[in-house]
């Protein structure tokens, strides 16, 4: 059985459902502290050594000193993934400025590498600030990611543009938006009982949405856990990771 305690933070969105239902009923053994974030929460925790393992924004791995990805689970996605958009009232032709969501480290960042690589076009990316939802224009676009998607209609931003699928599109794979990532060496125990733990989660999401409904107008959540976000940090998903890691370097 795993004989160290550690300190974990998880991203508190949607996504991450299969993950709280699995820790609630397949339990890890020990005393583990368990905290819930917002992805650049996530990362600030991890990158200042406030806990031993984050599901962080992949966008942050080149910050850190050392570190390990210890889990076979992620947030991903091969293809749409619904939660990850640039939404506009405007075209992209059109667009001069792109907000980009204070909440997100990994999307705000693939948005500036599919801009610079495959879409090719003019524009200022702008960090924005809590309520920047509000400031979207005609020229003026906005990257928003997790539960605050959910509900968005064409009706109020006709044109959106997900982040995954325009990954897809041009490079023909998957992409991962977080990891499970530690910033010291962690008990192979430990990591066999939560990926353990993590899998028993991923394969029981019809119980997981019933326990933990969404129920937003419009929002099909047993749709989005199963078919939208993917889970399993395979082969694939390891080689979109390393491609990104790389396009981000000429950001």
């Amino acid at each position: 059985m795993p004989s160290k305690t550690y300190k974990l933070s998880i991203v508190n969105y949607y996504n991450t459902t299969p993950f709280v239902y699995a820790l609630k009923h397949k339990p890890l053994s020990g005393n583990h502290l368990f905290e819930y974030d917002i992805p650049s929460v996530c990362a600030k925790k991890l990158k200042n050594k406030q806990v031993d393992i984050g599901l962080v924004p992949v966008a942050i791995l080149p910050q850190l000193d050392n570190y390990q990805i210890v889990s076979d689970y992620c947030i991903g996605a091969d293809g749409i993934v619904d939660s990850v958009k640039l939404f506009a009232k405007k075209p992209l032709n059109e667009l001069t400025h792109v907000l980009l969501d204070y909440q997100s480290r990994t999307s705000v960042t693939l948005v500036q590498v599919l801009n610079k690589y495959f879409w090719k076009k003019n524009i200022e990316f702008v960090q924005a600030t809590e309520g920047f939802e509000t400031k979207i224009n005609d020229t003026t676009g906005a990257v928003i990611i997790g539960d605050r998607t959910f509900g968005l209609t064409e009706t109020d931003f006709p044109y959106q543009y997900d982040l995954s699928e325009e990954w897809k599109k041009y490079t023909g794979l998957p992409f991962v938006f977080a990891c499970w990532v530690s910033n010291t060496d962690i008990d192979t125990d430990f990591i066999n009982e939560f990926n353990s733990s993590l899998a028993f989660g991923v394969n029981h999401i019809k119980e997981a949405v019933a326990e933990f409904p969404n129920n937003t107008k419009g929002f099909d959540a047993y749709d989005y856990l199963k078919n939208k976000i993917s889970y399993q940090f395979n082969d694939a998903k390891k080689q979109a990771l390393a491609k990104f890691l790389e396009l981000m370097k000429g950001i």
